[in-house]
């Protein structure tokens, strides 16, 4: 199974995901609440997939996304609650490898894991 970490601000939010990835057989490695420390974390512990949101204090997602090393393995699912065409292909340009928009369900999260994981 993927080692996945999980990148969001909000405690509730951050406690669904990890649920999520728990119970669905994935191995959660790292937490990070904002930006800043969320690229402490990728760098230490070099994730497979890392569950990013999008609204982050300190450091926004996106440069979050940005900063990424271009040659880092790690797949990103991108996470927000807007579903706006001009973000979702910013990302994706990006290098994220998939798009979640807030409120979503166990499964799509888990679909977009698996997506991710196969297409490594």
């Amino acid at each position: 199974m993927a080692r996945v970490m999980i990148a969001e601000d909000s405690d509730a939010i951050r406690m669904m995901l990890k649920d999520i990835v728990v119970t669905s057989g994935h191995n959660l490695i790292a937490e990070a609440k904002d930006g800043i420390e969320a690229i402490e974390k990728i760098k230490s512990t070099k994730p497979e997939i890392l569950l990013l949101d999008y609204n982050m204090p300190k450091k926004h997602g996106l440069d979050v996304l940005k900063e990424m090393e271009k040659t880092d393995t790690t797949k990103v699912i991108m996470i927000t609650v807007t579903d706006e065409q001009d973000l979702i292909q910013k990302c994706m340009m990006l290098g994220a490898t998939a798009y979640l928009v807030k409120p979503f369900d166990s499964d799509t999260v888990i679909k977009a894991i698996s997506y991710a994981v196969e297409n490594n």
